[in-house]
Formats: structure tokens, C-alpha cells, sequence
């Protein structure tokens, strides 16, 4: 695998100009979300240069616009709180390195090709679990929002203590996140073609500050640090090394996750196809360099990339682009946002936590499926006051059991025992006769579609029955592929029929079916002239068997004896199956 991609600069100019709109978009984005995390402004503008370079280089969707996001984000705050708590010194630093695993990881995952396995999760725990992400940023941009400092430990210190920011609040830093608020929500589709909204929404709330809001005690972000970021070694204790690597393992994953979804939607706007396994290896080096630099982790940035590509942005260097102009800034403008107050961010992310709330669902939920609905719910909770890892393992395992449920029944029906033929039953003309010839010895049990264990509990729930019969025909025919646990079910089957002196047919079944029998040692238990290629043939060598003799059969006569009300009269199958008596 080729790494680092192929620059070119046959569309310079779209890509110049998409890279820059990115970055104008970004940099409020980044501003808040460093603000936001715990580790400061600059940390988010880091996050935002370095990945967004690296990414983009190393990375598998050319218009793709990577820098700090929302989920990513909540989750590095609750990080931070974490490891600042237990170790005041060195949390932040363990924070980092934190960052850095989970870029080690997501390189880890593209190397082992799990990038299409990445998204295979359900939609409810995907719609759950990002809802429950949007209403953490919500919830933590209260306080701010007000005009107040948010208490620490959790979700739930600042949910019971919304009350008194309301009571408390400071009018000035309310006014500033309503008409922040405002603006994101109302601002013109005319306007949003020339400017984005929330860098408008910066600017107009940091005028307004520094203006009209002069003598006020408005919170500012403050001077931030110029000059090239330092790198740092990673840092950690024992004591918390497993901790640091559940983190890290959930912090890469939920990159993967947020980056490979914006990659769908740039597909799907360009028309093209992205790599994916090459995708989390572009992420995960820049993730695990913005860690080293003191950067905020991130992903794929979907509002980023849909500007970029709007833009004209067509391969990587819009993505390179885009981090460049953010490293110019932090070098040379860094001074001009220590003005911007904390409330004109505070109203930004409450917009950005909206945003992910998937509201489309939620309205729908309940209406599609009240399973899909007490999952979604479910994780949604559990993301917000339990805990992100607990959400999404216990939505994934409910959701996959009732998966399971439903492919167990699916396979179930699949699974059918013919005794006797009549005008439901899906055999042909020759092979009703057959049956009917039978007189009830034989017991055909056929077998459709893909056989996992969830057909094994049926399949072995015909061994009771099969005491009744002489002959027991296993028709694999139908089914392409053939678990380990309905396998060792049809294994069972066989040893019992043997046990009970029942004779076994096996019918058809492709290489891989064969392969499987074959391997368990069940194709040597049954004789090898009991191997047919075809039902009917299957079916005229029981029917042989039980009479002891070869002669001619009531399938080539066309009628046969049956019994009616207690009296013997002659039965005949019609052409199109339908059986009549005369």
C-alpha cells in the first residue's frame, strides 16, 4: 500500500480556493472546540493544522476536510476531565498521549484491512449514540452559555445545577450565545454563500464585545501561544495504562467511525469511491502527531469537506490546503482572537450539538419500530449519563440478539419436514408419486438459504420425529452456505437416524456445503450410492429400498392405492400436481 499520495495540480485553483473556504469555516470550529475540550484554544487550532494536513496526505478520500469535531471532541473532554482529576500534573500531557494511541490504533486498524467492518453497525446505535453525543455538547455549553462555569465531574453535576445558571445568569454573555444562536439559525441563505455563519457569528459577537460591551466583564478566550506547537513524549502511569488504552481504543474508533461516514458523503457528492483502509491510516497519523504536538483529536469534518468540495475542491492538496491557512493564522493572527468571548463560542457549539442530534430519526423512530425505538433511546441514555463505551456495547449486543432472533426464525422457516405430499407441498409431479408410493416411511427434510446456528435448534427438533420413518433425505440443494453449529445439528441428526436403523440420503449441496460435510467426517457415515445429485433420484432409490425390489414404480404408472373415509380407492397426480382420486 502506497502511503503518502500522489500530489498534483491539475485543479490548483479549486483546490486553493476550496482549502481556504475550509479553513474559514474551521477556524471557529476549532477556536470552540479547544475552548470547549479543557485543553485550550490553541490546542483545537493544532488539531485542526496538523491533522488536517496529515490526513489529507495519507489519507483515502481526496476532497476530505479532517480537523477536530464535535463527538470527538466531547469524548477528549471527558478525558481530559478525567486524567486532570487523578493526576493535576500531568493529566493533560496523559490526555495527549491518550490521542496518540488512538492514532496508533486507527493506523492498526487500516494495516488489517478493517476499514469496511468499521460502519457495519446498526443504524439505531449509530443515530443513539450521536444524538447522545449532541445533547452532551448541549448540556456542557449550558453554564457558558449563562455566563457561568460548568461544576466538575460530569453530566450530571451541570444538569442539576442548570437551575441556578438560570437564576444566576450574567445578561451581557447570554445576550452575546442568543445572538450567536440567532445568527447561526437565521442568517440568510444569500449570506451563507458569501460568508459562513459562524465565522460571521465570530465576528459580529466579538465587535460587539469589544464596542458595545467595553466596560462589561465578558470571559475572553485570552492570548494564545504563537510560534510552532513543541512536540512532547507520551506520558503515563501503570496505574492508569488501562484506562489510557480503553480510551484510546474508543477514542480511535469513534474516529473511524465519524471519518468513514464523511467519506460516504463525499462519495456520494462526487461521484467517486474512497479507500477506506487507507483512510484510517491517514487519520490515525495525524491523529497520533497531533497527539505528540498538543493537539485535539479529530475526523473526517462532514460541513468542512461539503464546503471544500463546493468550492471546487477536487484532490488532496484542498485538504493540505486548508491546514497550511490554519497554521498561518496560528503564527501570525493568533493575537486578534484573544478578544472573542467564551459566550459567542459557547452559542456556536450549542448549534454544533444540535446539529448531530439525529432529529430526522427521532421523530420516526417510534413509528418504524418500537424495538429500533428503545434502542435508539436506550443508547442515547446511556451515552449521556452512564457512560459512551457502556452505550454502544450494550445498544450493539441488544440490537445484534434481536438480529440473531430474526435470522434464527428466517432460517427456521427454512427448515421443512415433508411426509407426505399434497397440492401445498413444493415437490414436483415425479416426485409426488414417489411419496405417495412411500406409503409415510419417508421423512424429506429440506434445507434453504444460508444455514447458521440459528437453524440448528430446528434442525434438531426433527429427531424427534424421525422414529416414525424408514428413510430420512437431507436436501441441501438450496442452501449456499452451511455454519459450524447446523452442521454438527445435522451430524446429530445422522447418528441418531443410523441408530435407529433408518436409512440416509444427502441430496446436492455446492463445494463449499460438500467441503463442510466432508471435513466432519458426515459424508463417510452415509454409503456413497446414498449421495444424490437430485431429489427424485434421491427419492427413487428410498422408494426402491423399501419395496426390497426394483420393479416398476406407481411414479412411471401414474396412479396408486390410497386410502379414503376407511376405503381403499385408486389415486392419480395430475400433470400439474394436483392429486384426485377416483
Amino acid at each position: 500500500m502506497q502511503l503518502a499520495n500522489r500530489v498534483t495540480f491539475n485543479h490548483l485553483r479549486g483546490d486553493l480556493f476550496g482549502g481556504i473556504t475550509a479553513a474559514i469555516v474551521a477556524l471557529p470550529m476549532a477556536l470552540a472546540f479547544g475552548v470547549s475540550s479543557g485543553a485550550g484554544a490553541i490546542a483545537g487550532l493544532y488539531g485542526a493544522a496538523i491533522l488536517g494536513f496529515f490526513a489529507a496526505l495519507f489519507g483515502g478520500t481526496p476532497t476530505l476536510i479532517s480537523g477536530p469535531t464535535g463527538p470527538m471532541t466531547v469524548v477528549m473532554t471527558a478525558i481530559v476531565t478525567s486524567m486532570t482529576a487523578k493526576n493535576p500534573e500531568n493529566g493533560l500531557a496523559m490526555a495527549f498521549t491518550v490521542v496518540m494511541l488512538a492514532g496508533i490504533f486507527q493506523i492498526l486498524f487500516g494495516f488489517l484491512k478493517l476499514g469496511k467492518y468499521v460502519t457495519l453497525m446498526p443504524y439505531t446505535v449509530i443515530s443513539g449514540f450521536m444524538s447522545g453525543i449532541g445533547v452532551i455538547m448541549i448540556i456542557l455549553q449550558v453554564g457558558p452559555f449563562f455566563g457561568q462555569v460548568n461544576p466538575k465531574g460530569g453530566i450530571i453535576p451541570v444538569v442539576t445545577s442548570i437551575p441556578t445558571f438560570i437564576a444566576n445568569l450574567d445578561p451581557a454573555e447570554t445576550a452575546l450565545a442568543t445572538l450567536t444562536l440567532a445568527l447561526l439559525f437565521l442568517t440568510p441563505k444569500k449570506v451563507r454563500r458569501l460568508v459562513p455563519p459562524q465565522l460571521l457569528a465570530l465576528v459580529i459577537g466579538t465587535l460587539i464585545a469589544a464596542f458595545v460591551l467595553q466596560g462589561s466583564d465578558l470571559r475572553l478566550i485570552g492570548a494564545i501561544p504563537t510560534g510552532l506547537p513543541k512536540p512532547q513524549l507520551p506520558v503515563f502511569t501503570f496505574e492508569q495504562m488501562t484506562t489510557m488504552l480503553v480510551d484510546g481504543v474508543m477514542l480511535g474508533m469513534l474516529g473511524c467511525i465519524d471519518s468513514l461516514l464523511t467519506s460516504v458523503i463525499a462519495d456520494s457528492i462526487t461521484r467517486t469511491q474512497h479507500d477506506s483502509d487507507k483512510e484510517l491510516i491517514g487519520q490515525g497519523i495525524g491523529n497520533l502527531l497531533s497527539g505528540i504536538f498538543g493537539g485535539l483529536p479529530g475526523a473526517g469534518a462532514t460541513m468542512g469537506t461539503v464546503v471544500n468540495i463546493q468550492a471546487g475542491g477536487k484532490t488532496v492538496l484542498s485538504g493540505m490546503f486548508h491546514a497550511v491557512v490554519l497554521l498561518v493564522l496560528v503564527l501570525g493572527a493568533s493575537g486578534l482572537t484573544q478578544f472573542i468571548p467564551q459566550a459567542v463560542l459557547a452559542g456556536i457549539l450549542v448549534k454544533v450539538g444540535i446539529d448531530i442530534v439525529d432529529w430526522n430519526f427521532l421523530k420516526r423512530a417510534h413509528k418504524l419500530s418500537w424495538k429500533a425505538a428503545a434502542i435508539m433511546y436506550g443508547v442515547l441514555f446511556l451515552t449521556v449519563f452512564v457512560d459512551l463505551i457502556v452505550a454502544v456495547g450494550v445498544g450493539v449486543f441488544i440490537a445484534n440478539i434481536l438480529t440473531i432472533q430474526r435470522l434464527s426464525d428466517i432460517q427456521s422457516d427454512e427448515v421443512k419436514a415433508i411426509t407426505h405430499a399434497d397440492d401445498e407441498t413444493p415437490l414436483s409431479y415425479e416426485e409426488k408419486l414417489l411419496f405417495q408410493e412411500a406409503r409415510g416411511k419417508i421423512l424429506l427434510l429440506h434445507l434453504g438459504g444460508p444455514m447458521s446456528f440459528g437453524a440448528a435448534k430446528a434442525i434438531s427438533q426433527r429427531q424427534a420425529i424421525m422414529e416414525d420413518y424408514k428413510v430420512v433425505i437431507l436436501d441441501v440443494s438450496d442452501v449456499p452456505i452451511l455454519g459450524v453449529t447446523a452442521t454438527l445439528a445435522l451430524e446429530s441428526l445422522i447418528a441418531e437416524a443410523t441408530q435407529k436403523h433408518l436409512e440416509v440420503f444427502i441430496v446436492g449441496g455446492t463445494e463449499k456445503v460438500k467441503a463442510r460435510l466432508e471435513r466432519f467426517g458426515i459424508l463417510e457415515k452415509v454409503p456413497a450410492n446414498n449421495l444424490s445429485p437430485s431429489r427424485l433420484e434421491a427419492l427413487h432409490q428410498a422408494v426402491s429400498s423399501l419395496k426390497g425390489v426394483s420393479g416398476e414404480s406407481y411414479a412411471n404408472k401414474g396412479s396408486f392405492p390410497i386410502e379414503e373415509n376407511g376405503t381403499t380407492v385408486e389415486g392419480k397426480i395430475d400433470i400439474d400436481g394436483t392429486l384426485t382420486t377416483k
